[in-house]
């Protein structure tokens, strides 16, 4: 049985005397508590030795990635030339499996080999007999530096490193653009004040400061070039009649160079925003397509790189940048915030007021599965961030319309869809219907069904007109009783009112009577 031992220096084959010994993992440390009882247990078979510090490096990275390098296939080769092919214990299962793979040979990685590989750490200076030990710390760190330096330079995670350095250089670029304008601004407003007033534009202003100078060469220079006809004309107006003070050419020639810096500025500027579009389109396809590459760029940013906003949960990506507000909310005990960079982005912008949190909700989710796909994906492609751009667009639509529908097929979408529909039901006219009988009001779905039997000449009295007419009855009676009481009290004041009005209400009573005879004498003349 053999052990192949990994060094800066080389690799080193091992012949292990002693197979029962590896069984004992707790007392296997007992026999390398001296250097000959660690020569006793293993032998050394063969050592193959770097050549310098680049063969070193590509031997180690070929290791992490689970790949047999050159100096270990020579290795190899001449161990199973010379002997019988017998088990090999390696400190790495993935290398283990592609030397199983290349030379079908039988590879044991388990906690007995890893124990067996501390223990020989601990004397490797001693069973490695012909390296000194400051040659093997030279290599050690030189390998170290190299190796750090190779995943620097060449670690994919380390690519987003741009974007991210990118995005916080424009911010500062536009911080910084923003000062000077103000100091220019307020410069040359003392010598012109109204120029800050018709120019809004701030790179219009600083051109036509530099291209002008005083206010005195206004109305002989030519700004056709930078400003509008109308605007052109306000301006050498105001110069005019202009309230500023006198300034010196000193003076303007500072306020110049300074205009000179703004404009380099700017135009750097505008070169750093075509690069970073270029690289978030190479790096983020998708995502810069759903939320544009300045909002994605700061996603990134504060993620700390793509494949952090990956691991990302979208309920994260929305609030991404509102941590403060967050936990304000939660302290407070108040809502806590819907939407925190993304809240620039352009579909939510779009949004009304009322439907930024739902707008934001749905784009934060898109974006996150946009993410893992730039993130893990093999082909950097755009077709999945416009698609779901399509659909939120859609969504976007039916909420400013302010009609629900569903986006998945699923029935208990569809089943919510329908519910809060409104249903139109046609009704049609039937003259049947019509009566013109004093009767209740009906409800419109008892209308529709409703059928009069009873022929219109000869309506027949119903239950219901004989309880209207007690009620009648009634009413008058109670008027009576009312009226002969104010006719005690009141019998001087108002005896020549109260005589027309009982003949009013005794004309007014018999009517029911009346009416029930006619109606009883029809009924037993229809029989």
């Amino acid at each position: 049985m053999f052990v192949l031992y990994e060094t800066p220096a080389g690799y080193a084959i091992f012949k292990l005397l002693d197979e029962k010994k590896v069984q004992e993992v707790d007392n296997l440390y007992l026999e390398f508590q001296s250097p000959e009882k660690a020569n006793k247990l293993l032998k050394l078979k063969h050592f193959e030795k770097f050549n310098d510090t680049t063969e070193a490096l590509a031997a180690a990275t070929a290791a992490v990635e689970g790949k047999v390098s050159k100096p270990l296939k020579k290795t190899l080769k001449k161990l199973l030339n010379d002997e019988v092919q017998e088990s090999l214990l390696v400190a790495d299962a993935k290398l283990g499996n592609a030397i199983k793979e290349k030379f079908s040979v039988q590879c044991v990685y388990n906690t007995g080999v890893q124990e067996l590989m501390r223990c020989i750490r601990q004397q490797a200076d001693s069973l490695l007999g012909g390296l000194p030990k400051k040659e093997m710390t030279a290599m050690a760190l030189g390998l170290a530096h190299s190796l750090s330096r190779y995943k620097l330079k060449f670690s994919p995670d380390k690519i987003d490193t741009m974007i991210v350095q990118a995005q916080c250089l424009l911010d500062d670029l536009d911080k910084e653009l923003n000062n000077y304008m103000m100091r220019a601004r307020e410069w040359y407003g003392w010598h012109f004040p109204e120029l800050g007033k018709i120019i809004t534009d701030n790179i219009a202003f600083v051109k036509t400061i530099k291209l002008v100078g005083t206010r005195e060469n206004m109305a002989n220079t030519d700004l056709s070039d930078i400003l509008p006809e109308e605007v052109e004309e306000k301006v050498k107006e105001a110069a005019e009649i202009s309230m500023g003070t006198e300034i010196s050419e000193e003076d303007i020639m500072n306020i110049q160079c300074l205009c000179d810096e703004i404009l380099s500025i700017n135009d750097y500027r505008s070169h750093l925003y075509d690069y970073l579009k270029t690289r978030m389109m190479a790096m983020a396809p998708n995502l810069t397509v759903l939320v544009g590459e300045t909002v994605g760029a700061r996603l990134i940013a504060h993620a700390g790189s793509l494949i952090n906003l990956a691991k990302h949960p979208s309920s994260t990506v929305q609030i991404l940048g509102a941590e403060k507000a967050l936990f304000r909310a939660l302290k407070t005990k108040k809502d806590t915030p819907k939407y925190g960079l993304i809240f620039h982005a352009q579909l939510v912008g779009q949004a009304s007021l009322k439907n930024k949190g739902k707008m934001s909700r749905s784009l934060a989710a898109k974006a996150s599965l946009a993410t893992r796909v730039d993130a893990f994906g093999e082909e950097a492609t755009f077709e999945l961030g416009a698609s779901h751009k399509v659909k939120l667009e859609a969504r976007l639509r039916l909420l400013e319309e302010g009609n629900l529908r569903k986006l998945s097929g699923t029935g208990k979408a569809k089943a919510k869809f329908e519910k809060y529909q409104a249903k139109s039901e046609v009704f049609t006219y039937q003259p049947e219907a019509d009566s013109t009988l004093s009767a209740k009001k009906r409800k419109h779905s008892e209308s529709g069904t409703a059928e009069f039997s009873t022929p219109l000449k000869a309506p027949k009295v119903s239950e219901e007109d004989e309880e209207n007419m007690a009620t009648v009855e009634e009413s008058t009676e109670e008027v009576k009783s009312e009226k002969k009481k104010k006719k005690k009290k009141n019998k001087n004041k108002d005896q020549d009112q109260e005589a027309p009005q009982e003949t009013e209400v005794d004309v007014e009573t018999p009517t029911p009577s009346k009416k029930k005879k006619s109606k009883k004498e029809k009924e037993q003349s229809d029989d």
